[in-house]
């Protein structure tokens, strides 16, 4: 999608339209998440605080996010994909991979399946997109970026080689910028030069991914389309905070807080995990975590806070706090095995109740009592939300 979140915004209120607009939080320590191509114009970069947007666009208009709208719109685009094919991996939430290998005979080949898929966001959600079509994702997502805004490319067989040869390394996806630095060192500034270049050489350097950017060089891809979404690896939230917390009471709420959004979220997919983590970030974003592995596996939401504040515990804080992050990991499918003690029976029909009430009416209208009159900051959707499974985080 161009610009989704603010290409929303701005069908959505016709006063924004034609406008250099920026979306943001709603604290206030909030970064711009999207910008419309207006204010690109100008060299707003998504990231930026407010004061760095204004600076380079005086003139610039601040939208606070609505994640409701956005959710709504990625799953009917979502619709529109699987009119087309059942292979779609909804990627992100602006972002899809269609595999039209087996249906594209039905709609008049891959450009026409682009072309329709164009009109039809655009007769129904009123937004531009912009399409990539070639053999793998990786060429697919590169001619997309080529073509934006509101485009369409076509990178076939015969012009992989050509499209590649001057390409800088950093236009290529998977590439950044520290990886880009390393390689400019070795003499490899294109993509048609790491094509090119020494298999054993980029071995030696990068080990076993030397092989794979060899392949990236040369176009090359066998990643599959994730059609059905895989086990999570983890299970994770982090918060920035409106203003720096440097009490412990109201730290150790903050990861309460965390500790139950973790808990819920596996409880809810049938996950529990024995690796629980703790991210802390300071005012001068200096940012580290921790971790702890647990005697057994859990999704209790206090077993990962005791865990995650004995990590707490641990540390000697050399400033207040801006960011907090809990994360459950070393995932396995939850069995549901019969507990032995009442005790913990109990506890978790206790969790049962309040994941059910809140099911119903909404996170956190059961709470617990020491998370009472805490802070509570702005959600900010990542681009990571997808329409179904364990990444469909509730955005209210």
């Amino acid at each position: 999608m161009d610009a989704f979140f603010a290409s929303v915004e701005q069908k959505t209120n016709p006063k924004l339209r034609g406008k250099p607009i920026a979306v943001i939080g709603s604290g206030g320590r909030t970064v711009i998440t999207t910008r419309s191509y207006e204010a690109r114009k100008y060299g707003v970069k998504t990231g930026m605080n407010i004061y760095e947007a204004r600076k380079a666009c005086p003139h610039i208009i601040f939208v606070v996010g609505n994640n409701e709208k956005y959710t709504h719109t990625c799953k009917g685009l979502q619709k529109i994909y699987l009119q087309f094919t059942p292979d779609a991996e909804v990627y992100s939430i602006d972002e899809a991979f269609l595999d039209v290998t087996t249906t594209c005979h039905l709609f008049g080949g891959p450009e026409a399946i682009g072309n329709s898929i164009k009109a039809e966001i655009k007769n129904r959600f009123g937004i531009t997109c912009t399409v990539g079509i070639a053999p793998n994702i990786l060429l697919a997502k590169l001619a997309s970026d080529i073509a934006k805004p509101d485009g369409l490319k076509w990178i076939k067989p015969e012009e992989i080689k050509s499209v590649l040869e001057d390409l800088p390394l950093k236009e290529l996806w998977g590439i950044g910028s520290g990886l880009t630095g390393k390689l400019e060192a070795l003499g490899i500034r294109t993509c048609g030069e790491l094509g090119r270049a020494s298999v054993s050489l980029l071995r030696n350097k990068f080990g076993i991914i030397g092989e794979h950017l060899n392949a990236m060089g040369m176009g090359l891809c066998n990643r599959p389309l994730y059609v059905h979404e895989e086990d999570p690896k983890s299970i994770g939230h982090s918060m920035t905070f409106p203003r720096d917390l440097s009490g412990r009471r109201e730290i150790e709420a903050e990861i309460l807080k965390l500790s139950e959004m973790v808990g819920r979220r596996a409880r809810k997919y049938g996950f529990i995990g024995r690796r629980v983590s703790l991210t802390v970030r300071y005012p001068d974003f200096e940012t580290f975590s921790r971790q702890a592995t647990l005697y057994d596996y859990t999704n209790h939401t206090h077993e990962i806070y005791t865990n995650a504040t004995s990590i707490l515990n641990s540390i000697r804080l050399k400033d207040s706090v801006r960011l907090l992050g809990v994360c459950l990991s070393c995932l396995i499918k939850d069995c549901n095995q019969m507990l032995l003690f009442e005790d913990r029976r109990k506890e978790k029909a206790l969790l049962q109740a309040m994941d059910s009430v809140n099911d119903k009416y909404g996170d956190f209208n059961l709470m617990w009592a020491s998370y009472l009159k805490q802070l509570t900051p702005p959600r900010v959707i990542s681009p990571a939300w997808r329409p179904s499974g364990v990444k469909n985080v509730d955005v209210k």
